[in-house]
């Protein structure tokens, strides 16, 4: 059995990737609105816990909403969701406390291809 030393390390955030978001189990893009509404809950976390700065949740949180607007609406425009998921990653992707969120944003893009005309 393995055993870890954690004493002085901080921990601000973590990204719980077995938690409550989960793209796999989408069988509908309404299933894919659900997840996307998740997986922005989730950044607000981790704007509250300092693990994204506050200008970039705004922008992170922009492209999420953006997504789920267009994805909610009667004839979604799959490129334009797959720009805004893909957006708020590539900004995820240059923050070191946050990168853990970078497999929530690959899971939505896969679900968009997906399920999206």
């Amino acid at each position: 059995m393995a055993t870890f030393d954690q004493r002085g390390q901080h921990v601000n955030y973590q990204y719980n990737a077995a938690g409550n978001i989960n793209f796999g189990a989408v069988t509908s893009n309404a299933d894919i609105v659900v997840e996307l509404r998740k997986l922005l809950d989730e950044i607000n976390k981790a704007i509250s816990a300092g693990a994204i700065d506050p200008e970039n949740g705004v922008d992170v949180e922009s492209k999420v909403k953006k997504a789920i607007i267009k994805a909610e609406k009667p004839k979604p425009d799959k490129q334009s969701i797959l720009e805004n998921i893909e957006g708020a990653k590539k900004i995820i992707e240059g923050m070191v406390s946050a990168v853990g969120l970078v497999g929530g944003f690959v899971q939505a893009a896969e679900a968009v291809r997906r399920f999206f005309s």
